[in-house]
């Protein structure tokens, strides 16, 4: 009798270790392979240049989507194009504004995962345009941008300050460049509104760039943690994708394979 206690006794204690076991261990995230990046205002996707090679060289399928920032409807338009041209399972990527468009377009069913690089991630009802004029509770109330008085709807950044306030940490021979070829900004897409925000139901990653001068960290930090992203932070400008791609690759490349 003692022994038939003991087996079952026995069995029952392995049973429950067997599914405690099985309790702890959780599946290993699934790596995605398709990027698709995302510019923000004033610039085209050729910046992201040296941060696709990287991935492209780590075995990533990359895309670049060439929004033309005229209006965010415009943007998630085309952002989904080239979403819907894709293989399988997304890590979407947005720098500054692009972060808008993402947080719009990230709702797309082939979108499993999104990264802010120095991004705007705004709230349902919320735009660029008002995060700027109307901070989070908690975050500062941003610099006055040299950005230019709107003509013909759309919004130019002084070329004598670009460098000082995009690029500061960029070659003074590229953030020339940059000032030179900007894009136009549509007002309207500064003033999109945000429907149904991606990053409420999809997992995300921000890298904050501590030495932006268009977002101020503070800001950066407010939203990704109302976000509920996994964040990163390193030294740099609002054009850090351009100056430290290494830095930035690595983030996506944690969100590709789901580390957090």
């Amino acid at each position: 009798m003692n022994k038939k206690i003991l087996a079952a006794a026995s069995a029952a204690a392995m049973s429950l270790a067997a599914t405690a076991h099985a309790a702890d261990t959780k599946p290993a995230a699934q790596t995605v392979k398709n990027v698709v990046l995302v510019h923000g205002g004033f610039v085209d996707g050729s910046g992201w240049q040296k941060v696709y090679k990287i991935l492209k060289k780590d075995g990533f399928n990359v895309s670049i989507v060439q929004n033309p920032t005229t209006s965010l409807a415009d943007d998630v338009a085309t952002t989904k194009r080239v979403l819907a041209q894709q293989d399988g399972p997304v890590v979407l990527v947005g720098h500054s504004y692009g972060g808008a468009v993402i947080t719009e377009a990230g709702t797309d069913p082939k979108v499993e995962r999104l990264v802010y690089i120095t991004a705007f991630a705004p709230d349902q009802g919320e735009s660029v345009q008002t995060l700027i004029a109307n901070p989070p509770p908690g975050a500062p109330v941003p610099p006055i941008l040299p950005i230019l008085p709107p003509v013909d709807g759309f919004l130019f950044l002084d070329r004598a300050k670009f460098a000082a306030s995009f690029a500061g940490d960029v070659t003074p021979a590229e953030a020339s460049f940059m000032a030179d070829s900007q894009v136009p900004w549509g007002v309207q897409a500064l003033s999109g509104a945000i429907t149904v925000p991606a990053w409420k139901t999809k997992p995300s990653w921000y890298l904050v760039a501590t030495e932006d001068h268009m977002i101020p960290p503070p800001a950066q930090r407010q939203m990704a943690q109302r976000a509920g992203a996994k964040i990163s932070e390193a030294p740099g400008s609002h054009a850090i994708y351009v100056s430290k791609p290494e830095v930035v690759a690595k983030v996506i490349e944690q969100a590709a394979h789901g580390q957090k």
